[in-house]
């Protein structure tokens, strides 16, 4: 290789320099070959998060004002518009799935972790868009065609109406036998206790709570309740990260041996 005959001995007298250098250069590629490493410790998280579908009723009794006792005309549709959006806001580690349903039943939003759309999906629903009947039964298989496929270790139906089921096509049976088959968990929440036969019934055959808030700040205190019940799963653990420095023992080495030859040229010259 060229450049590398000063490394020889030589008869001249080596300034103290030219064995600084020397030595840098031999310490640096010594150690660059060691490849010293300092350990970090790194604390990373899995989560697990849940799939939940909401259903909501907007059949024709969802018009009714008195369920905020603040703003008296405030429909019961946009008390459960503004409860049910607070609590997507509050799941930001979980896929939401929406089910509307009057008298017939519609997937709203698929299940995502798009928060934004689904919080615009609710502002944006009517009274009476899917008819003026209340299709309960057929929510729940909505619903279960979300979640049927989902890998989640928990999946959760969020079931929210204020009337019994007068238009679902599909037995009641039948709803509940998919619902176990694929492992979905049922909450109801009855708006009118009037009305609360079915609901009842459905939270039973489910082992769930059967719900049934009084006006909008005993709703607001069920969807919390909900909330604290499924929680989210955070698991950490400690990651030991290795860092290599060999890089700058060798730039060092790489540093001496370029003023090594600098100097050894203007010898030569001189």
């Amino acid at each position: 290789m060229p450049h590398l005959h000063f490394l020889s001995s030589s008869k001249q007298p080596t300034s103290k320099l030219t064995k600084i250098l020397k030595w840098l250069m031999i310490i640096g590629v010594i150690m660059a070959i060691a490849d010293p490493i300092v350990y970090q410790k790194t604390q990373s998280t899995k989560k697990e998060s849940l799939d939940i579908v909401l259903a909501l009723d907007t059949s024709g009794s969802m018009s009714m004002y008195g369920f905020n006792p603040k703003i008296y005309k405030q429909t019961r549709l946009d008390v459960v518009k503004e409860v049910v959006g607070s609590f997507i806001k509050q799941r930001k580690n979980d896929r939401i799935g929406l089910v509307v349903f009057g008298t017939h039943s519609s997937i709203a939003s698929p299940l995502s972790f798009d928060t934004h759309s689904q919080t615009s999906i609710i502002k944006g629903l009517t009274i009476g868009t899917l008819g003026k009947s209340t299709a309960l039964v057929d929510a729940i298989v909505s619903s279960i065609k979300l979640l049927k496929e989902s890998q989640s270790p928990s999946k959760v139906l969020i079931l929210l109406s204020d009337g019994e089921d007068s238009s679902s096509i599909t037995p009641l049976p039948i709803a509940l036998k998919l619902a176990k088959k694929y492992g979905i968990k049922i909450y109801t929440i009855i708006i009118d206790e009037t009305h609360s036969n079915m609901m009842k019934l459905i939270a039973k055959a489910n082992h769930t709570q059967a719900y049934n808030p009084k006006d909008k700040a005993t709703l607001e205190k069920v969807y919390e309740e909900i909330n604290q019940l499924e929680k989210t799963e955070v698991s950490y653990s400690t990651v030991l990260v290795p860092q290599h420095f060999y890089i700058y023992f060798l730039a060092l080495a790489l540093l001496s041996a370029i003023g090594l030859i600098l100097l050894q040229k203007n010898r030569e010259v001189l």
